[in-house]
This record gives C-alpha cells, sequence and structure tokens, in this order.
C-alpha cells in the first residue's frame, strides 16, 4: 500500500502533522498528558482547481501553512500552561504582518542595501545581485546558527527532531512505537529547512538579472517576485522528496547538514507525542499493529479538544 503524504511541524511542547484529511497537534501538557486537537484540512485550492497547478501551488500552500502553524503554535502554548499565550485571529493577523515586515527587512532590504558596498569591485549588476545573494544567505545561516544556541528554541528543535523520525518510521512501514522510531534519522529532505535553503539559492540566481535600480526598486521587485521563488522552490523540494537519483540527491545534501542545527535527539517522551500527532490524521488501516501509544508509562492522550476552523498544510516538513 503506498504511503499517504504526511508532512508537519514542532510547536511548544508538541508536534503538528497534516495528513491528507486532517490536521493535528499533539501536545504534552504540565500534568503529562498528552492533549491532542484534530480538525479537517481545508484549502483554497479546493475550490479553484488552478491554485494546485505547478508554480501557483507553492504560495498558496506557504501562506495556508503559515496561518496553520500559527494557530498550532497558539494552541501549543495554551495546552502547554500559556493560557495567556493564545492568539486571537486579529492577534495572529499582526504576527504574520510583523513578520513579513521583519523578513523583509532581515532578508531583503538589509542584504540589498549593503551589496553597495562592493561597488569598490565593479559596478557590473549582476556581479552585485550575486554579492547580495550571498550576503542574504550569510545572514540566513547566522539567523539560524544564533536561534539554535537558545536553550527554548533547542527543546522546540527535539520535537522537530521527533517529527521527522516519526513520519521516516510511517514511510518504512514499521508500527509506530517509540524504539522504531528512534532508531530513524532526525533529517528529513522535504524538511523546511531544506526549503528555505533553497529560496535562498533560487533567489540569487532569480535576482542576478534583474539590474541595479535604486534601492527602493530593487526591494519592490525583490517582493513581488517571492511567488515566483517560493514556486520554483516548492516545485524543487517536492521533487527532491520523491527522487532517487543520485546527483539530485547530492544536491540537497547542504539542506540535510543544516538540519544538524535546526533539529535535536528527542527524548522518548517527545516521540510519543509524535506518535500520537501522526495517528490522529491516519486511517485506521494504516496504523499497523503494534503502534501502541507508548513504549512505557501510563500516561494517555486526550482528543477530547474541540476542533477551531480548518487550514492546510504543504506536504513539507518544517
Amino acid at each position: 500500500m503506498a504511503k499517504l503524504s504526511v508532512g508537519g511541524q514542532a510547536v511548544i511542547e508538541g508536534v503538528m502533522m497534516r495528513g491528507p484529511k486532517d490536521v493535528a497537534t499533539a501536545v504534552r501538557d504540565p500534568n503529562g498528558r498528552i492533549q491532542v486537537e484534530t480538525h479537517p484540512v481545508s484549502s483554497i485550492a479546493d475550490r479553484y482547481p488552478i491554485l494546485k497547478k505547478p508554480m501557483l501551488r507553492g504560495t498558496v500552500s506557504l501562506v495556508e501553512s503559515l496561518m496553520l502553524g500559527l494557530r498550532s503554535l497558539s494552541y501549543s502554548a495554551k495546552m502547554a500552561g500559556d493560557e495567556d499565550e493564545q492568539l486571537t485571529d486579529k492577534e495572529m493577523a499582526g504576527t504574520i504582518i510583523f513578520a513579513l515586515v521583519l523578513a523583509s527587512i532581515l532578508f531583503i532590504a538589509i542584504p540589498t542595501g549593503a551589496a553597495k558596498f562592493f561597488h569598490f569591485i565593479t559596478d557590473d549588476p549582476v556581479f552585485l545581485n550575486l554579492m547580495e545573494g550571498f550576503l542574504r544567505l550569510a545572514i540566513f545561516l547566522a539567523y539560524i546558527g544564533g536561534i539554535s544556541r537558545m536553550k527554548d528554541i533547542r527543546r522546540v528543535f527535539q520535537y522537530h527532531g521527533a517529527e521527522h523520525k516519526t513520519i521516516h518510521c510511517y514511510e518504512a512501514g514499521l508500527p509506530l512505537t517509540v524504539a522504531n522510531v528512534q532508531k530513524f534519522s532526525r533529517l528529513h529532505p522535504r524538511c523546511g529547512t531544506n526549503f528555505l535553503l533553497i529560496v535562498m539559492l533560487v533567489s540569487i540566481f532569480v535576482y542576478a538579472f534583474l539590474g541595479w535600480p535604486s534601492l527602493i526598486e530593487r526591494i519592490v521587485s525583490r517582493i513581488l517576485l517571492l511567488p515566483v521563488v517560493a514556486g520554483i522552490s516548492y516545485e524543487l523540494i517536492r521533487f527532491a522528496g520523491r527522487t532517487t537519483n543520485p546527483v539530485a540527491l547530492k544536491l540537497i545534501k547542504p539542506g540535510l547538514w543544516l538540519q544538524y542545527l535546526t533539529t535535536r535527539p528527542p527524548q522518548d517522551d517527545m516521540v510519543e507525542v509524535a506518535i500520537e500527532s501522526l495517528k490522529a490524521v491516519l486511517p485506521a488501516e494504516e496504523i499497523l499493529p503494534g503502534s501502541g501509544s507508548y513504549l512505557e508509562g501510563d500516561a494517555k492522550a486526550d482528543t477530547s479538544a474541540e476542533p477551531p476552523a480548518a487550514d492546510h498544510v504543504p506536504a513539507l516538513e518544517s
């Protein structure tokens, strides 16, 4: 039986998983119980099939996954004990806008503004655009390296590792037990880390031939072309997740290496949470015999949470 396409992301003290029909967020609460919230998938692309076409589906999926990710983070903050941290729809919209503005400043405005300092070498616009791209990549790598040193983020990265290991175990066709899951790699070719690195690399080549107009024009052109960059990157990451071509597998190695920063070896109790999240989005016939809730322990999963409005996330790991 062909395995379903499953993606997800790490959240606060938990893991969100997305299957073809449902999304589940599993979180371990302060009492040690695993709380699981499940709700159906709904996408604007289901109503407008043209948005499922290559180069369009990437942008749609990424926007929707961002919304879903924020909802899952809000739920996880509440379940983990931070009742005051649950976001309203208005706060969620504000958070998205703030994140987009900050990302635009950090990864667009600063690199393209700083690239002017390479004028002493040459005024060739292709060279300056390439230098801007390499500056953007350097800022991205420094950002990932910096946050990976934060204690709270390291714990989220452990759940990220648990998510990857659990999906590997499912894709290998083994029962979802802690012992089985822990045998697998914490690196995954469809990881969102891979995607972000591909975005950085694709943007270098897409922006290289845009000339060298004023700073404002450069910033606007980069923003307007983001859907193109995201579309190309999305198709590449989908291909990377399916191919067995040895050349292609070598090309995605840098993205896998970067996951050594964005994932950490998970503890068994973290894997338990990831397993419950994945099981919540799989049909009963997809859960193999022996896929118990836990390797050991008395805690049980609680799936009684009321589901919120539906969202959609692409089949990428985050």
